[in-house]
């Protein structure tokens, strides 16, 4: 697959803290990439790196293949976490003047804005000043002025933040509809259940370093816990009498007849073994297996590297 963005040995350090520590990461083309981290972790400096807001004191952004400069900035479409609007201006003139910025024509700008904001429900807020609208109105605004130029990179920092369900989801429908329709975006959120929804893979970066990167579909199989979840009626032997060794019961409830347990099983014991062992005595109604969620792998990975770093302290 190829790559849209990648970042080679990028480090950056500001008066006595390190913002990023040697990089390294790629963006394919065509995917929604999760850029994950807690606060301070250095997502915002790489994002503003990739703005040519600022610049990597070492290391290099490639931008499909050749070093990212001033000429990629037309190509790029960001959405910042702090949000940013001229309130006296009226909502269509400053759509208009930031849209002419990215290149467009006057009147081209006009047409895509106007089908952007009739979709969105806010046409008739047009010529009204951006300080009469809601905070969410404003922030549909930004969003379409983000994505009116057709980007092919897209850049989304907290696009949910204070949205209502109805809007967010309709977000993240239109997110879905740009990558299908060919654009790549980088989305970065503290909302795990989003980046499950939305992501193809994922980067983790935490104390200016990645800890993690790589298809999400590929990073949750490597952090399953061997647990499963299985629903049954009429059980005739409690299921703790039918199991032996290599079976640990985590969670067992019965509601109106059906019995659920959550069980985890020991390195070597198979999924089949478990079946054949509980079959005979109950009817089988549902057997998942119980993969963790990005929120379990982000806590644990996070966890991890800050015990690693006292480790190596002297």
């Amino acid at each position: 697959m190829s790559t849209i963005l990648e970042a080679h040995g990028v480090n950056k350090e500001f008066t006595n803290h390190k913002a990023l520590s040697d990089v390294n990461l790629a963006v394919p083309e065509g995917s929604i990439y999760g850029l994950l981290g807690p606060n301070g972790a250095g997502k915002t400096t790489f994002i503003r790196i990739i703005n040519q807001i600022t610049a990597p004191d070492s290391g290099q952004v490639l931008f499909k293949g050749v070093p990212l400069s001033q000429q990629h900035i037309s190509r790029i479409g960001y959405l910042p976490e702090e949000r940013g609007l001229y309130k006296k201006m009226k909502v269509g003139e400053q759509a208009l003047y930031l849209a002419q910025l990215k290149g467009m024509s006057k009147q081209d700008a006009t047409t895509k804005l106007k089908k952007w904001f009739d979709k969105f429900d806010i046409l008739n807020w047009w010529s009204r000043k951006v300080e009469e609208l809601s905070k969410g109105m404003q922030q549909k605004v930004q969003f379409i002025v983000t994505i009116v130029h057709e980007p092919e990179l897209l850049i989304f920092d907290e696009p949910f933040s204070g949205f209502d369900p109805i809007n967010a989801n309709l977000l993240k429908d239109e997110i879905l509809e740009l990558k299908k329709n060919g654009s790549t975006v980088i989305f970065s959120t503290h909302n795990m259940s989003s980046v499950e929804e939305l992501c193809d893979h994922i980067a983790l970066i935490d104390n200016s370093h990645k800890i993690l990167e790589g298809r999400m579909k590929d990073i949750r199989e490597q952090y399953r816990s061997n647990t499963y979840r299985i629903s049954y009626t009429n059980p005739t032997v409690p299921v703790d009498e039918v199991l032996t060794n290599g079976y640990t019961i985590l969670d067992s409830l019965e509601e109106d007849g059906l019995f659920t347990d959550t069980i985890r099983l020991s390195e070597g014991t198979t999924q089949n073994q478990l079946v054949e062992s509980i079959l005979p005595g109950l009817h089988l109604q549902s057997f998942n297996e119980i993969l963790p969620s990005m929120n379990d792998i982000f806590i644990r990975k996070v966890n991890e590297n800050k015990k690693n770093q006292t480790n190596r302290k002297p």
